[in-house]
């Protein structure tokens, strides 16, 4: 099989991610944020120079800082720009630099978030973060696309996380009227659809794939 690394590897969806990759024999590396924080862009260039190359790339961390944006502090905005934006960016530079260095094709994806396109009240940074997957996600694959790296961006939807396990019910019901379906994706199958996308959709990048029924 191959190599994958997965940020943010104590949240609910690199946990599902990791066991499903695992599952088909691949080799896991999941860090949690004590042991790669992604917004230090010298502890992320460390994880990779000390590794061998990976086959794909999962920039799954993220973080929240949900305020009204008049009341955002410049600490809480960079915290979470630093981690969803700058720390994707840093794992896929250095993830890419890595296939290149050993002549290896792969892939990078991202997770987005439907925040980017519909956002609620009070998730300015988190959206601003999102939104800026998407021009990131389209440039580097023009830019890697003729060395055989792929670069793509996954919406997973509202899941059933630790990070949404603490939303009041009412926020979760709001949430799930908005799904033309009437039920939420889940963690296993987002796990599934990223291994369907790096062993089955191989001619796929540049691409966003939204895997909830939400429309957007």
């Amino acid at each position: 099989m191959g190599r994958v690394f997965i940020s943010g590897g104590k949240g609910g969806l690199a946990r599902a991610v990791a066991a499903r990759f695992s599952a088909a024999g691949w080799a896991v590396d999941a860090p949690s944020r004590a042991e790669l924080d992604v917004g230090d862009c010298s502890a992320v260039e460390e994880w990779f120079a000390g590794r061998p190359a990976y086959d794909l790339a999962v920039c799954a961390a993220g973080v929240t800082k949900d305020r009204p944006f008049l009341k955002q502090t410049e600490d809480e905005w960079d915290a979470v720009m630093g981690v969803n934006a700058r720390g994707a960016a840093w794992c896929a530079r250095c993830a890419a630099a890595g296939m290149l260095r050993e002549g290896r094709e792969g892939q990078v994806v991202m997770i987005g978030s439907y925040a980017a396109y519909r956002p609620a009240p009070s998730q300015a940074a988190y959206a601003a973060s999102k939104s800026a997957l998407e021009g990131l996600v389209k440039s580097l694959a023009r830019e890697w696309g003729k060395k055989g790296i792929r670069v793509n961006l996954v919406l997973p939807g509202f899941l059933l996380t630790d990070m949404t396990e603490g939303l009041r019910e009412s926020v979760k019901e709001a949430a799930l009227s908005r799904h033309v379906l009437g039920r939420f994706n889940t963690p296993e199958q987002t796990a599934a659809f990223l291994l369907f996308l790096q062993e089955v959709l191989t001619a796929a990048s540049g691409q966003v794939f939204d895997l909830d029924s939400r429309i957007l």
